[in-house]
């Protein structure tokens, strides 16, 4: 049997596994602190630690930096470039000569990876540390079993990683986990469960914004299309399907109690761009080039060769939506955590999201388009120097903004290093949407976003 071998990774990191020296907060002071994912929020958390002179490792499973984001690289962002770029990054771009898009401008999803991932991935204090291709397949504490409590917090966490098919190790003293949600999107069906006939449905339906303007254009061209879901990422595919005219029929899916629901602040949001994909959809949606059928709680999906049948509860009574060529399913996401069984976690029960978080971005609670800045102490985790940031610290709840993420690392890294007073700092101010409600059977509820 192959032995599984401890990583060098002095290579890339100028420090050596077996280090066995301890600071006074507990952890190795030469391991490095592992990042997971190369994407926007995991390399922010790289440029803070290269500012600290801390040891970190990047692992990324893609073959390159920013990779899903890049599967969705066609899609605009509502926010500007200002609340894209971190800050302690972009200073280390500027010293060698980078110069920073305009401020105002809306980047699609492939420029925030070719115009700033990439050359942040390439600077010489972070390069050295990327290691691609790199699946991390499982994290626990070294030969700590989860039940185990006596020394747990002097064990140097371990992670086991998968590299074109074998199995290697590596030592780190904290981690990040940056992973994300985009490969975990949610099922159509309204019970949240993944049914046998939906996966046999896969070539039939999409999760997550296709390119219809670009290399998805002929999938969708005469056919009957069905999108569900009632958030921002199903409208902008909306949006996208209705440039084909009357070459498609457009059939928008969704559970809320009326469309209207769907529009957001409109004019009201501080945020322009995305305030106006509310008031376009309205548009559309009044001169009936879309057919809307909410609330439509999906029950059922089959093929028949006539098409695919929808079955559900629409206002409360069964009803079967027939003929549908193609799904788009904008049904939002969710965390995976296998690989965390052996990590001591503290997760909120409905949102799955950092437990101390919930409260803040709970849609039950309110509905806001942003979530005030929060740190370590938000994000700390049961497992000393393990905390998951960005997308993944949401868990299914939806409406990140970069910006939240990039606050997330900046002070995770200062208490890692030391800095505990920048760390409980709030040093970010977020744009107000000027649209909140609030679930009125919550009787202490006087606003969520002031």
């Amino acid at each position: 049997m192959k032995s599984i071998d401890l990583i060098d990774i002095s290579s890339c990191c100028g420090t050596k596994t077996e280090t066995k020296q301890y600071s006074s907060n507990g952890f190795h002071k030469k391991l490095p602190v592992a990042i997971i994912g190369a994407g926007s929020i995991g390399l922010a958390a790289a440029a803070h630690l290269a500012e600290k002179e801390e040891d970190f490792i990047v692992l990324e499973a893609g073959s390159r930096v920013g990779s899903n984001i890049l599967k969705w690289g066609h899609v605009r962002l509502f926010s500007p470039w200002q609340y894209n770029i971190d800050k302690v990054a972009k200073k280390l771009l500027e010293k060698r000569s980078w110069v920073s898009p305009p401020s105002e401008q809306l980047p699609l999803g492939k420029e925030i990876v070719e115009n700033y991932l990439e050359h942040l991935s390439k600077l010489p204090e972070i390069s050295p540390n990327i290691l691609l291709n790199t699946t991390v397949v499982s994290i626990s504490k070294r030969s700590t079993d989860k039940m185990k409590t006596a020394n747990r917090d002097q064990e140097p966490f371990v992670l086991y990683i998968d590299q074109q098919g074998e199995t290697k190790r590596i030592e780190a003293k904290a981690v990040i986990d940056a992973t994300g949600t985009w490969l975990q999107p949610n099922p159509i069906n309204a019970d949240s469960i993944w049914t046998k006939e939906e996966k046999d449905l896969n070539q039939n339906i999409y999760y997550g914004i296709p390119d219809v303007a670009g290399k998805d254009r002929e999938k969708y061209i005469s056919k009957r299309v069905a999108v569900v879901g009632g958030g921002h990422s199903a409208i902008n595919t909306i949006l996208e399907l209705s440039q084909l005219g009357e070459q498609v029929e457009i059939y928008w899916i969704m559970r809320k109690k009326k469309v209207e629901d769907a529009y957001g602040g409109e004019e009201k949001d501080a945020l322009q761009a995305r305030g106006e994909l509310g008031s376009r959809i309205h548009q559309i949606v009044d001169t009936d080039k879309v057919k809307v059928f909410t609330p439509f709680h999906i029950q059922q999906l089959n093929k028949t060769k006539n098409g695919i049948e929808i079955t559900g509860e629409l206002n409360g009574q069964e009803f079967t939506l027939q003929g549908i060529d193609e799904i788009i399913a904008n049904t939002g996401t969710r965390p995976d955590f296998s690989l965390l069984r052996e990590i001591r976690l503290s997760i909120d029960s409905s949102t799955e999201s950092v437990e101390a978080l919930a409260p803040l971005i709970d849609p039950n609670l309110h509905s806001c388009g942003t979530v005030r800045p929060h740190g370590e102490e938000i994000l700390r985790q049961p497992e000393k120097n393990f905390y998951m940031v960005g997308m993944k610290s949401y868990g299914r709840a939806p409406t990140f903004l970069m910006a939240t993420g990039y606050e997330q690392v900046r002070s995770i890294v200062a208490y890692l290093t030391g800095d505990i007073d920048s760390s409980k700092r709030v040093e970010l101010e977020l744009p107000e949407t000027g649209v909140c409600t609030v679930n009125t059977a919550l009787q202490s509820a006087k606003s969520c976003c002031s």
